[in-house]
């Protein structure tokens, strides 16, 4: 329910920046080295360039979204709040000059996490749920890479390391005795 609810609010939020002719990209997206675009760190995973940017974010939202809610429950919030903070601290630090907007990097970290958390905690479930993502969506590793004019490969590479390492930092698997 909560999932559903995030991706509404992405779309109601990005209803609003297109009508404001995307002015909360340029007040709340993330500018790397500039302490005018630090709130971007949290603004930068609900703010979207287009209908058709948040469209290529939405499906896969929900699905690793719901995978990563069926499978780490207990560690939903811990789990985001690294990948948000890390990921976007990371891009802040060593980002190309330019707005970074897009969900895209929360997705890329939730891959890295699931993945990751299936080497690391060796569960059936970690595991089988690692090896389902990577079947789904193993051919976006490649949007770490730079080449596309436009897309923070930024935002993916350390939204994914992020994900891994909140695997490392947060063990929600069978074998755990708690979220650290």
């Amino acid at each position: 329910m909560a999932l559903a609810v995030f991706v509404g609010a992405l779309w109601a939020i990005q209803t609003l920046n297109w009508a404001t002719g995307y002015s909360l990209n340029f007040r709340f997206g993330l500018i790397p080295r500039q302490f005018s675009g630090l709130d971007g760190i949290v603004g930068m995973p609900i703010l979207h360039g287009s209908f058709s940017h948040l469209i290529s974010n939405t499906v896969p939202l929900l699905l690793l979204g719901a995978l990563l809610a069926a499978t780490a429950t207990r560690a939903l919030l811990a789990v985001n709040g690294i990948i948000v903070v890390l990921g976007g601290a990371l891009v802040w630090l060593f980002g190309g000059s330019g707005i970074h907007i897009g969900a895209s990097g929360l997705v890329f970290g939730w891959f890295g996490f699931l993945v990751m958390r299936g080497l690391v905690d060796r569960s059936p479930l970690t595991l089988g749920a690692a090896l389902l993502v990577v079947l789904l969506y193993g051919s976006i590793i490649w949007g770490v890479l730079p080449g596309q004019p436009g897309v923070s490969w930024e935002g993916h590479l350390f939204g994914a390391l992020a994900g891994a390492t909140a695997a490392f930092v947060i063990r929600t698997g069978v074998g755990a005795s708690q979220a650290s």
